[in-house]
């Protein structure tokens, strides 16, 4: 080798070894990677604002050991979510517990029922505390670990017939519900309801199938439906609200290091509520100035309606407490301290 070319090699050497130790410690890579199945629209604030960012959070918790990688497609329909994680068909999954007909989450329905607050964060953060710990949330979903719980904002009652005036406005109104105690209530109130996946809603209403829809604010604009809808209804607290959970598949839990399973709890359990709460509430005042530009009327139920309202729910919680009194739980003290935490008066 010729002086010239030996200058030239050392050269190199000396530039590539300088770049290596200005440039730092390579990233880690990944030790664990988990695949979160999606099933809301990719630009949804719970998708954009919730999970991912989320997801980001773990990797940088565990300094990179564990990836959680949110698919762009969801595995399988809405309501199959919480059994793709448990029988690993998922490695993570979020969705509703009313999606379930059976009753294995008797008491997640603490974070269904009318009244339970005015904005997400609040009722988010006492859905965590109230049915995570009086309530031992985690004994009911068999099968995984239970990362997180959350409510969306304030439930609205929406459609295209006629305002609310009187109770009696309800009888006969073809709404979608996404089950659970919404759907119960609706029927008592003389509403034919309709379970469908959101997804499914926009086709639904445009074609005349249902003729509303109970969703928070937000959702109007998220799915493209003011132009199918004329009334929004609120309540004081909510007609209504929706339970989330965010659930691992359990042999995948069981599988990750003691440190990373602390380093994902910190990021996950009351983080994780405060998180999705606050991203929902940012989403519904989004939501509502959106509205607020279209032909959709909004306004208050009628005291006449809260009345209607609360004496069916009062009923429903009766029944729920007395059942959940069955498991050895005080459903009504849970529900007084959950609207204690959100500054509910009932």
């Amino acid at each position: 080798m010729t002086a010239s070319r030996m200058s030239k090699t050392l050269a190199f050497t000396l530039f590539a070894a300088a770049a290596t130790l200005f440039a730092g410690p390579l990233p880690a890579k990944a030790e664990t990677t988990l695949a979160l199945s999606s099933w809301l629209p990719p630009k949804h604030p719970v998708v954009t604002g919730v999970m991912r960012p989320w997801a980001k959070q773990v990797e940088q918790a565990t300094e990179g050991r564990v990836n959680v990688r949110v698919l762009a497609k969801p595995l399988g329909p809405p309501p199959a979510h919480y059994d793709m994680a448990k029988d690993g068909v998922a490695d993570i999954t979020y969705g509703l517990h009313s999606f379930t007909k059976d009753d294995r989450f008797l008491r997640s329905r603490i974070g269904q029922f009318s009244f339970l607050g005015d904005n997400a964060t609040e009722a988010s953060a006492a859905y965590w505390q109230i049915y995570n710990g009086d309530l031992k949330a985690q004994e009911e979903h068999a099968g995984v670990k239970l990362l997180g719980l959350f409510v969306h904002g304030p439930g609205m009652f929406h459609n295209n017939q006629r305002k609310i005036a009187a109770p009696s406005d309800f009888d006969g109104l073809k709404i979608r519900t996404p089950g659970g105690y919404i759907a119960g209530l609706a029927g008592d109130l003389g509403i034919t309801t309709q379970f469908m996946g959101p997804g499914q809603v926009f086709e639904k209403l445009s074609r005349g199938v249902i003729d509303g829809v109970t969703f928070p604010i937000e959702a109007l604009k998220a799915f493209k439906l003011t132009d199918h809808l004329k009334y929004s209804m609120r309540v004081p607290g909510g007609i209504y609200n929706t339970s989330w959970f965010l659930v691992m598949n359990g042999a995948k839990w069981d599988a990750l290091s003691d440190a990373d399973k602390t380093a994902i709890e910190g990021v996950s359990g009351a983080a994780f509520a405060a998180l999705a709460g606050g991203v929902w509430d940012k989403a519904d005042a989004g939501g509502a100035d959106f509205v607020a530009t279209t032909g959709v009327e909004v306004y208050d139920a009628s005291p006449a309606v809260i009345d209607a309202i609360k004496a069916i729910a009062m009923k429903r919680e009766a029944a729920w407490a007395e059942s959940v009194a069955a498991q050895g739980f005080d459903g009504k003290a849970a529900l007084a301290a959950f609207r204690a935490m959100t500054g509910v008066a009932y």
